[in-house]
């Protein structure tokens, strides 16, 4: 147990802050459009989270299912818009497919967020952030829990960084947390 939480605690510290995680705080601070985030399976999930965070956080986002883009939610995209992929491969056909497709809808700007050199989602992104190589805990090398805990760190890295550049207060905070524990702390400790 004990190793596995290791494992990806070392994962999560070997990542790399180059210049492109403030290309990316810039792009997504200056965004025209909406900023979308976007992924499938797992990374999605995590996609969808970071798109929560940064909400919660100051910064209006939204999250495209990959799959889905495909059937209709592409239609979300409009001109200006910063798109978010992540996608440890870089290779996942539907993501690829929404930024492709994208890109006629007017999408400006894309993030990657990937670990594979070899990635097809790094020749398509404006901008990487690289997730550095990520072996997997788990006996068969296959579950990805340590390349979704290194997603879920860039991405809560770069809304709290983004958070911090847009000044955000506790009273705006709390501003978006009306309810539960957060809400009532963030109100509380404005009084």
């Amino acid at each position: 147990m004990a190793e596995i939480l290791r494992h990806e605690a070392s994962a999560i510290d070997a990542v790399q802050v180059t210049d492109e995680w403030e290309r990316a705080i810039d792009s997504i601070a200056t965004c025209r459009g909406k900023v979308v985030a976007t992924g499938m399976g797992k990374a999605g999930l995590i996609a969808r989270k970071f798109a929560a965070v940064l909400c919660s956080t100051g910064t209006p986002a939204g999250f495209i299912e990959a799959g889905e883009a495909a059937h209709g939610d592409l239609g979300f995209i409009a001109p200006g818009d910063c798109l978010i992929a992540f996608s440890t491969s870089g290779k996942t056909r539907e993501v690829l497919e929404l930024i492709q497709l994208g890109r006629h809808l007017g999408l400006e700007t894309v993030i990657g967020v990937t670990s594979h050199a070899d990635s097809d989602l790094r020749d398509l992104s404006n901008i990487v952030i690289d997730m550095g190589p990520v072996e997997e805990p788990c006996r068969l090398g296959l579950t990805p829990t340590a390349s979704m805990a290194v997603m879920g760190a860039i991405g809560d890295a770069l809304a709290l960084v983004l958070m911090e550049h847009k000044g955000v207060s506790r009273h705006d905070y709390g501003l978006r947390h009306h309810g539960g524990y957060l809400g009532r702390k963030a109100r509380l400790d404005n009084e």
